[in-house]
């Protein structure tokens, strides 16, 4: 895709409030905050198994701008003290005490869990030239393998000795095993895999440590080796050359930042062999490399979240050397795809050279190759007043366009070339455009990998809260489409134990039901879902300042009952990522148990244009926490959720956003999950030594500006969290070997709240740190129902207390 180029080092699959900051209580001893214990209001009956753990205090004075205050705590972001680590060791046997009772209730949750699953799964193949490439996950193991067969589609005697060639060491090739890898190192993470043009070579990387150090290995798929001489540390987005053993590869700095481009030639053991071809000396700006889809070109894009530069690489003349794009413009972004001579470039450049701006808008021009220059773009497609362009995808005889008309996405197809001489602005009706035909504006589109630049089929995932996994193929060159496979889900019960099984893909041809309009567009009906069972429905939630939020809702039908039923709200709302609410199969879990479950789609993240992300980032933070508890409110103003029943869930940045919520109204919430969270902010973006902190500035603001600091430190959920005062349960999950987010903040937040809040309500704040593992949950299948089982069987244990 054009934009798969956007920042991957961020907090991340992952920024004032109107409360006063009284520094002074930062230096309030433990024993002062014992006294507001006598007169808890929380509604928590706990009895703590034991007494939580007590960490040492540390003088420590921070300063900024002319404010001090202590920070007893800090001494815990030095994790090679060995007192931290035993600190860790004792939240966790406080954790396992505190769940103790929840032991057999995470066994019935988990049994749930890997019982929906099917025994095997594994993905259509994808064909890419000759060969047709696919995963699976075998009959009781936990992560996928990566295999391909030869395409056995040829004619005649081209088929037999196809057929003859598939025997034996053509009928399956096993590229990777990631299996092997977790039991050789007790863990993996593959990071990025690129597969020659020749077929050959497979280039991956790889993680076994959790820190995100990630290892370039280069498996020769002929002599089935991995080639030693050419491992590479600290390697992010990798990029082949059109001969095969040419490879371009980024390199980080010590701050995890992608910062160089480097090439080698497979078959040399030359110590110059690592060429460096692109060095980005400003810390703002992150590089990553990929191939355009016809394989001709290199592009190399150093970007922010605010700009973009970009340079192009002739892959089938290595050695000819890098050609700039275009020259840095602040909020500008380009993304190049390469066609018959010509590239499109989706971008938000000026439309016309006497304007400042484009208001984040995306169109798409061109340029010719031979005459590369940002200078030469011209506009061809631009968007209609109510829609937007997101995304681009081409093939030798389409182009794909990914739009938001109005808040619904969609996707469509128009024919190669573009025949227009540039001099004429078209828009999509000009195109005569096939819109494919989705079941519902409720769905997320994931689109598979669609290597193959000669295919006319374009191959995407569509999913949404009722609607498990649907792969479907849709040939752009017949207007048609096909459903492949669909994610089956067995044992979906309802309250009266009515036990159905979801359909195959055999009886859901009519998912997708064209309804013709205008002789082109189309859109789906007779959609087979689960929709019978559960009811999921948008709404419009009115923030502080009169701005509407997306909240989905979903909920059994049978088992809802109208302001009784507990809930759990999903809140991330950072980086312009969208809330992930593709089908999961363990929410059952919940929803069968008449829980609501609830997606606050919040600014700060993803929206119908740019200027959702940015009206909730760095110095209008305040909008996403508001936009955040404004749906919470909702939920129990309206009935869908008891107002003592409310719980939330968040991971990394978005923990940031629940923790400044909780400090403004501890009251609203009854419990939280907070997985690897960002909450120790203002003190990270202190410290330029931390990976992520520079490229942080324009998400969360920059605290070397004055006015940014005040702002970031008065919404910081440690800085600020409120003395004397009841907090929900809290799980929080961390991992020792995180590089994104440090183990210590969750750690420091645990130690701050037991400290000053109400000791009563605080012993419910559990920590439970991975002591290896990183910032994602790459764990397989299996140990994955596991973490979830414990994380449901939290919430179940603490809102049963709840009066």
């Amino acid at each position: 895709m054009a934009s798969a180029a956007l920042l991957s080092a961020t907090r991340n699959r992952i920024t004032k409030t109107h409360l006063p900051l009284n520094l002074e209580l930062f230096s309030i001893s433990s024993s002062f905050s014992s006294l507001f214990s006598t007169f808890c209001k929380s509604h928590h009956s706990f009895s703590p198994p034991q007494a939580p753990p007590v960490p040492k205090k540390v003088p420590f004075t921070v300063s900024a701008h002319g404010l001090s205050w202590q920070d007893p705590y800090h001494w815990m972001s030095n994790t090679n003290d060995p007192d931290f680590i035993n600190y860790l060791r004792q939240e966790n046997s406080y954790a396992d005490a505190f769940m103790k009772d929840t032991e057999e209730l995470q066994r019935t949750l988990f049994s749930e869990m890997i019982n929906r699953m099917p025994s095997k799964i594994s993905t259509p193949p994808e064909r890419w030239g000759d060969w047709l490439y696919y995963q699976h996950i075998p009959e009781g193991k936990e992560y996928p393998v990566l295999c391909r067969k030869l395409a056995n589609d040829g004619k005649g005697w081209m088929k037999k000795v196809v057929n003859y060639m598939s025997k034996g060491f053509w009928e399956e090739e096993i590229l990777l095993d990631w299996n092997e890898i977790a039991e050789l190192y007790g863990y993996v993470h593959v990071g990025t895999c690129r597969v020659s043009p020749d077929n050959r070579f497979l280039a991956y990387t790889l993680d076994i440590t959790g820190n995100e150090q990630f290892v370039l290995q280069i498996k020769d798929l002929r002599r089935r080796i991995v080639l030693s001489n050419h491992r590479v540390e600290g390697v992010v987005s990798l990029a082949w050359a059109q001969d095969g053993c040419t490879l371009f590869y980024t390199l980080c700095d010590q701050n995890h930042r992608p910062y160089s481009v480097q090439c080698m030639k497979l078959g040399s053991d030359s110590v110059d062999n690592n060429i460096p071809i692109f060095v980005e000396s400003d810390s703002r700006y992150c590089v990553d490399i990929t191939s355009t889809k016809d394989g001709k070109f290199i592009t190399v894009n150093s970007n922010s979240r605010a700009s973009s530069e970009v340079y192009v690489i002739d892959a089938f003349d290595p050695k000819s050397g890098i050609l700039r794009f275009c020259e840095r413009i602040s909020g500008v972004q380009y993304f190049l795809e390469h066609h018959d001579g010509f590239f499109y470039i989706l971008t938000n450049a000026p439309l016309r050279t006497d304007e400042l701006s484009n208001s984040g808008n995306y169109y798409l021009g061109r340029c010719r190759a031979d005459n590369l220059h940002s200078t030469n773009l011209q506009p061809i497609i631009l968007p209609d007043e109510d829609t937007c362009f997101l995304d681009m995808d081409i093939f030798n005889e389409h182009l794909v366009l990914f739009l938001n008309k109005e808040g619904s996405l969609s996707m469509c197809s128009i024919k190669m070339p573009i025949m227009s001489d540039c001099k004429t602005e078209l828009k999509i009706d000009d195109l005569h455009a096939w819109f494919f035909p989705l079941p519902s504006n409720m769905c997320t589109i994931s689109p598979g990998s669609n290597h193959d630049f000669m295919s006319s089929v374009y191959r995407v995932v569509l999913s949404s809260p009722v609607i498990p996994d649907v792969i479907v193929d849709y040939d752009m060159s017949r207007n048609s489409h096909v459903v492949v496979q669909q994610e089956e889900v067995s044992n979906i019960c309802s309250s009266a134990n009515h036990l159905q099984n979801y359909k195959s893909a055999k009886d859901i041809e009519d998912l997708l039901c064209e309804k013709k309009t205008n002789g082109h567009k189309s859109e789906a009906s007779g959609l087979k879902d689960l929709s019978d069972l559960y009811f999921c429905e948008k709404k419009e939630v009115i923030s502080h300042d009169g701005i509407r939020v997306p909240l989905t809702i979903l909920y059994s039908k049978e088992l809802h009952r109208k302001g009784q039923s507990p809930g759990l709200l999903h809140g991330y709302g950072a980086y312009g990522e969208l809330l992930d609410k593709s089908w999961c199969a363990d929410r059952l879990s919940l929803l069968d148990r008449g829980w609501v479950i609830a997606f606050a789609d919040v600014r700060g993240g993803a929206g119908a244009d740019s200027s959702w992300h940015s009206s909730g980032s760095g110095l209008h933070k305040l909008n996403s926490i508001c936009d955040f508890v404004s749906c919470g409110k909702y939920l129990i103003n309206e009935g869908y959720i008891h107002k003592q029943q409310l719980s939330v869930v968040a991971h990394s940045a978005g923990s940031f956003l629940v923790g400044a919520a909780m400090n403004m109204h501890p009251n609203l919430f009854r419990a939280a999950i907070l997985k690897v969270p960002f909450l120790d902010v203002c003190n990270t973006l202190l410290d330029t030594d931390l990976p992520l902190t520079v490229l942080d500035y324009e998400e969360f603001g920059n605290p070397q500006i004055e006015s940014h600091f005040h702002n970031i430190l008065k919404v910081s959920p440690y800085d600020n969290i409120r003395q004397g005062f009841c907090y929900p349960a809290v799980l929080l999950k961390s991992s020792f070997n995180d590089s994104r987010v440090g183990v210590w903040e969750a750690a420091k937040w645990v130690a701050r709240v037991r400290e000053v809040a109400c000791s009563t309500c605080s012993s419910s704040v559990i920590l439970r740190s991975s002591m290896s593992g990183g910032h994602f949950d790459e764990g397989g299948r299996i140990s994955h129902c596991e973490e979830t089982a414990y994380e449901y069987a939290f919430l179940l244990k603490v809102l049963s207390t709840c009066g």
